[in-house]
């Protein structure tokens, strides 16, 4: 079943939601503009078909893909796997223009491993700007504790992806990055920071963790190979989900118009948090 979605803000379109099964298994939007119309994600590029705009996706639940693509395999690299999960739609717990609440299962093999109750909303900061608040809830609905993996804590430095993940459109040059305290890619990737701004041609993204365990999740950033920007559930460890436990996030960012500064940016982060 096909389900979509539009989100709305100060009565424009500003993004769809889309959930298509075979397409690596998850709901995830695209496309998300600024007010003014640029588009700011990117669906099923080139370089990485699996890369769908702005979603939730984990490369590894109890061994299981849900991100797509190949699986890094400790000793032998990337690797095609016949491992994939699927998010399935379950219901809908609201469903406003500006907004939804779904439940979601997090299968694998016949398998629910995880229930996710999942928050999507779409609020004005200015004229220029808005925000795009999206909190999840992944609960371990079984008896037997499982754990959330990364390609890092499987072996690959540096490679700490899964979570939640905004892949922005590739642009001839790549977009500045930086944080409160750091500049580029390099110093910020695999840091933890209280906000981290993506700005690219005409459009900038800000994104801030909104509670204090999403703040302690490092940034998973690449802006020269391709423009994408994650928050890390297991960057270095492995992150455990005890059987009846809860991980809890929640990201909100910031979708302008125009390339912001790092005063700007702040100012607009800290707004977005308290909306």
């Amino acid at each position: 079943m096909t389900t979509t979605v539009r989100l709305s803000c100060a009565g424009r379109t500003v993004g769809r939601y889309s959930h298509l099964p075979g397409t690596a298994g998850r709901p995830y939007l695209h496309p998300v503009t600024t007010l003014a119309g640029l588009t700011v994600t990117e669906e099923r590029p080139a370089d990485h078909l699996h890369h769908l705009g702005a979603s939730v996706a984990v490369p590894d639940v109890a061994g299981h893909n849900f991100w797509g693509g190949r699986t890094f395999v400790r000793g032998q690299g990337p690797t095609v796997l016949d491992n994939h999960g699927v998010q399935r739609h379950l219901g809908w717990k609201l469903c406003d223009p500006d907004g939804f609440v779904q439940e979601l299962a997090w299968e694998a093999d016949g398998t629910e491993l995880l229930r996710e109750h999942r928050t999507v909303a779409a609020a004005p900061l200015s004229a220029t700007a808005w925000a795009l608040d999206l909190s999840f809830s992944l609960t371990n609905t079984g008896e037997h504790d499982l754990s959330i993996g990364s390609p890092a804590t499987n072996g690959r430095p540096g490679a700490g992806y899964g979570g939640f993940f905004w892949r922005a459109p590739k642009e001839p040059s790549p977009p500045a990055v930086f944080s409160d305290t750091a500049d580029g890619e390099e110093a910020v990737h695999g840091r933890a920071a209280d906000w981290l701004a993506l700005c690219g041609d005409g459009w900038s993204l800000v994104f801030a963790g909104a509670t204090g365990e999403t703040r302690r999740d490092p940034w998973f950033v690449r802006t020269c190979e391709y423009p994408g920007v994650g928050s890390s559930l297991a960057a270095t460890e492995r992150l455990p989900v005890p059987g009846g436990a809860t991980v809890v996030r929640r990201v909100v960012t910031v979708v302008a118009d125009g390339r912001l500064d790092r005063v700007g940016a702040a100012a607009l982060a800290r707004r977005a948090v308290t909306t």
